[in-house]
């Protein structure tokens, strides 16, 4: 890439890169961890260095840290999180070079060959590195050397910059793991008296080559330099936003929605391209005055199809107010999500469409969470039967299994006067006057012994199917343990 010129990669270490992340969010004072469950216990996944001064480690029990340090502070750990703020790292990074990467899960690797100068030498441009790093409460180990390997052992061992052709020089006195060994190797290394990495450039290569196989002296080799190593920039994602100027100010309904048509169209395209679909949709409309009026719209399902998203942004667009002109439109994909291309066969039914379609026009109007569906859930008592989900963020799958018929109609349970095991042959409820004709059951359910639940107190339930003379179909239980009789449910 830059012919003629040494190449020199700089390489950045998080080595707290959780906790300081959680910390820039709710900074707290003292001793902090971020814990993980793994294999059962609760463990130290991060801490800050307060921690680690009171004799607290990555992977200790949360348990045994607690019995060290009481007055610790902790949360759980949140990988996802890291992981996103990892790439708006590295995205920082870019203002020092084009090229810039991602060294696993906490560290950044940059080719800053032939960009030093715009800094004011290495030495600066590090500094620098820091002291932005400092100022925004990231702890940060930096080494600068001819290649990627001895960089990252600068930065993990040594913090420092080799000097051009110096490699060896820089990193013979580090420990042998500072060349990315598998810690099984590296001990079998130092039981072999080759502690450093100056040990190992100075013994034969075959005898090791034949007992640990060619990845140990790649890693070396990678190091020094003898051997290339790439550095893989990260492609920016996409972005799925379009914009139109127009030479005349438009304002009239009809205008817009043709000028969105037009946006949207290419919109699509590019989704299409990517094998993405947009759930959230953001049209902006700038005046002539230089507000804007912004239309959002959120979608049950993600979409690509202009036609079926187009009628959805009349309802939004009617209650623009256009002032004296709109002079430019812009609609942006603010959340995407895959979608990949599907077969398309003779019997494909647009009902599900249609569905989806009818949840995102309610949605607009009275939110997407405030339309919800019945789930299936694995319990055999009847409240916990089911579950209340958002129907845009939720499949109708699974059905209800029952070994007897249960009512469409659950409530909390009703007294009502009966003291036989058997469902009594008039009773009031609700203030009707009721008789029963025929009595199916009973059918015992005992409550869950696992879970708390006041309304399961009294034990089991006998539950008993009554038709009454009156036209009302009704689910009553009795409870031995505390004699009495309650309505649950009606049928239909």
């Amino acid at each position: 890439m830059f012919d003629g010129m040494q190449r020199r990669v700089a390489s950045m270490w998080f080595p707290r890169l959780a906790s300081d992340r959680a910390l820039r969010l709710r900074p707290v004072d003292g001793a902090f961890v971020l814990t993980l469950k793994q294999n059962n216990a609760n463990r130290i996944y991060c801490l800050n260095a307060q921690a680690e001064q009171q004799g607290l480690h990555q992977g200790m029990a949360f348990s045994d840290a607690r019995a060290f340090c009481p007055e610790v502070k902790s949360r759980p750990a949140n990988l996802n999180g890291d992981a996103q703020f990892l790439h708006v790292l590295r995205r920082w990074a870019t203002r020092y070079c084009p090229w810039v990467g991602l060294e696993g899960k906490d560290g950044l690797v940059l080719d800053i060959t032939g960009a030093a100068h715009l800094f004011g030498g290495e030495a600066i441009m590090l500094s620098d590195m820091r002291q932005r790093l400092s100022r925004a409460g990231l702890s940060a180990r930096i080494g600068l050397a001819d290649t990627r390997g001895a960089a990252w052992a600068l930065a993990h061992y040594g913090e420092g910059l080799a000097k051009p052709g110096r490699g060896l020089e820089a990193l013979g006195g580090l420990p042998i793991m500072a060349l990315r060994l598998e810690e099984k190797t590296a001990v079998a290394l130092q039981r072999l008296g080759l502690r450093t990495v100056a040990d190992l450039a100075g013994t034969p290569r075959a005898p090791l080559t034949r007992r640990f196989g060619p990845d140990l002296m790649m890693r070396l080799d990678q190091a020094l330099g003898h051997q290339a190593e790439q550095i893989t920039p990260l492609a920016e994602p996409p972005h799925y936003g379009v914009r139109m100027t127009l030479p005349d100010p438009i304002g009239l309904y009809d205008d817009v929605m043709a000028g969105t048509a037009r946006l949207l169209a290419t919109l699509c395209a590019k989704l299409k391209a990517q094998e993405t679909g947009a759930r959230r949709l953001c049209l902006t409309l700038r005046r002539v005055d230089q507000e804007a009026q912004v239309v959002e719209l959120r979608l049950a399902r993600p979409l690509r199809d202009p036609d079926r998203i187009l009628p959805l942004f009349e309802r939004g667009v009617a209650n623009v107010d256009a002032g004296f002109g709109i002079d430019q439109m812009r609609l942006e994909a603010t959340q995407v999500e895959t979608l990949p291309a599907h077969q398309v066969s003779a019997v494909t039914t647009c009902r599900k469409d249609q569905l989806e379609d009818l949840i995102s026009r309610l949605g607009t109007r009275i939110g997407l969470e405030n339309i919800q569906r019945f789930l299936p859930a694995d319990s055999h008592i009847p409240e916990r039967s089911f579950i209340i989900a958002p129907a845009a963020y939720s499949e109708p799958e699974g059905s209800w299994v029952a070994l007897r018929p249960r009512p469409l109609r659950l409530f909390p349970p009703e007294p009502i006067a009966g003291m036989d095991t058997r469902p009594p042959r008039n009773f009031r409820w609700r203030r009707m006057a009721l008789s029963t004709a025929r009595a199916t059951g009973p059918e015992r359910i005992t409550p869950e012994w696992w879970l708390e639940d006041d309304n399961w107190r009294s034990g089991v339930r006998d539950y008993w199917k009554v038709d009454t003379r009156q036209g009302r179909r009704l689910w009553l239980y009795y409870t031995p343990q505390r004699p009495g009789w309650f309505v649950h449910g009606e049928f239909a």
